[in-house]
C-alpha cells in the first residue's frame, strides 16, 4: 500500500538522486526546467563543511528547485541535528542522512555506508535530527554492506531507524562493497536485487519506502512502482537529461509537453542571471547540458562548443543559443 504524502508537496514517486560533484544548484535548475514535480536531491554535504565552512554556498538554491532535499553526511547526532536546524532554516524540503555511500572518503569519516553496521548510531541521528526540525527525516542506504547478503541485517537496519521515526527509505538495491572497489565499480558489480527492496515493502507496508540503482526506462521504473513507493534515478537522469520530460510525462503529467527551445531560452534566461547576480562562469552551467541533445543529430558539435575552454572563457550565455543551432530536427515528444 503508498504511504501517504504531503498534500502540499508532489508525492515522491520519481526523485533524482543526489550525485557528488553533479547535483549542484545549476544541474538542479536544469533538471527542474524538464521535471516540475520530480523530487530533487543536493549532493551530499558533510556535516563538517557546513558547521565549519560556507554555508551558503552549500546551501544556497534557487526557490524553482523545490521540492527539494538536502543530503548530509556525518554521524555525530548533535551536529546532524544541527545541520537539520540549518535544512529547515534555509528552506528545504526534506533532509536526508547518507548511509549508502562507500568512497574511502566517507569510510574515513566513519559515516555513509560504514553507518548500516551500526543501526542503533543512525537511530540515535534521525531522532536528534527530528527533534530539530520539523522537516521530514528520510534515510538512502543500501540492502548491505561487503559480501553480507542476509536479509535480516537489512531488515534489521530498517525496522531499528524506523523505530526512531524515520518513514522514508531510499533503497539502492545493492550491497556496498566497502573494501576493493571504487565507488564507480561499486554501482556496477555488486548484483541488484530488487527483490530485496520489494521484501522490505511487504514487510514494513506503512513505510514509504523508495526503489534506487540501475533504473534507466520507464518500464523498468512502472515495474518497480508496482510495489515501491517511488524511484530514484541516478546517472541516466544526468547523461540523458531529456528523458525526465518523459518520466514526468508517464508519472505525474500525461500533457507535460515543453519544446527544447523553450528549454534552451529559459536556460539562457537563468545563466545570465546567475552571471549579473553572482558572477557564476558559463561553464558552471552549462557542464550538466552536455547530454541534452543526445540521439539528435549535430549532439557531437554541441557538446563540443559547451566543453570547449577557449570558448568557454569569459563566455556570454548566448554561446549557448549558438550551440543549439548546431542541432538539427529537434523533435519534441520522444519517448523516455
Amino acid at each position: 500500500m503508498p504511504a501517504a504524502s504531503s498534500p502540499a508537496l508532489p508525492p515522491r514517486r520519481l526523485s533524482v538522486a543526489p550525485m557528488l560533484d553533479w547535483t549542484d544548484r545549476h544541474c538542479r535548475h536544469f533538471h527542474r526546467l524538464l521535471s516540475p514535480h520530480a523530487w530533487l536531491y543536493t549532493e551530499m554535504v558533510t556535516t563538517g563543511a557546513l558547521l565549519h565552512g560556507d554555508v551558503a554556498r552549500h546551501l544556497r538554491f534557487d526557490a524553482a528547485e523545490h521540492p527539494l532535499a538536502l543530503q548530509l553526511g556525518g554521524s555525530e547526532p548533535d551536529d546532524l541535528a544541527r545541520c537539520a536546524k540549518l535544512a529547515d532554516e534555509w528552506g528545504y524540503d526534506e533532509v536526508n542522512l547518507n548511509c549508502g555511500c562507500p568512497s574511502e572518503r566517507v569510510q574515513r569519516g566513519a559515516f555513509g555506508a560504514c553507518l548500516m553496521a551500526e543501526p542503533e548510531l543512525v537511530a540515535d541521528c534521525v531522532r536528534a535530527m527530528r527533534e530539530a526540525t520539523q522537516l521530514p527525516v528520510t534515510v538512502k542506504h543500501r540492502i548491505g554492506i561487503d559480501r553480507v547478503e542476509d536479509y535480516d541485517f537489512v531488515r534489521g537496519f530498517v525496522a531499528t531507524v524506523s523505530a526512531a521515526g524515520c518513514s522514508t527509505f531510499i533503497v539502492h538495491a545493492r550491497n556496498a562493497w566497502l573494501k576493493g572497489l571504487s565507488p564507480k565499480e561499486n554501482r556496477e558489480i555488486p548484483p541488484l536485487r530488487y527483490d530485496i527492496v520489494a521484501q522490505l515493502k511487504a514487510e514494513f507496508p506503512q513505510l514509504e519506502i523508495i526503489a534506487n540503482g540501475g533504473l534507466a526506462t520507464t518500464e523498468a521504473m512502472a515495474a518497480q512502482l508496482t510495489y515501491a513507493d517511488g524511484v530514484m534515478i541516478g546517472r541516466e537522469a544526468y547523461h540523458n537529461p531529456w528523458a525526465l520530460t518523459g518520466w514526468e510525462r508517464a508519472f505525474f503529467d500525461p500533457q507535460w509537453a515543453p519544446s527544447r527551445d523553450s528549454i534552451i531560452d529559459t536556460l539562457v534566461d537563468y545563466a545570465a542571471r546567475e552571471q549579473g547576480e553572482h558572477g557564476t562562469p558559463l561553464r558552471a552551467i552549462v557542464r550538466h547540458v552536455l547530454g541534452f541533445a543526445n540521439g539528435l543529430p549535430g549532439a557531437r558539435r554541441f557538446r563540443q562548443m559547451l566543453s570547449d575552454p577557449a570558448l568557454l572563457r569569459d563566455a556570454k550565455p548566448e554561446l549557448i543559443r549558438q550551440a543549439w543551432a548546431q542541432v538539427g530536427a529537434r523533435p519534441d515528444a520522444e519517448a523516455a
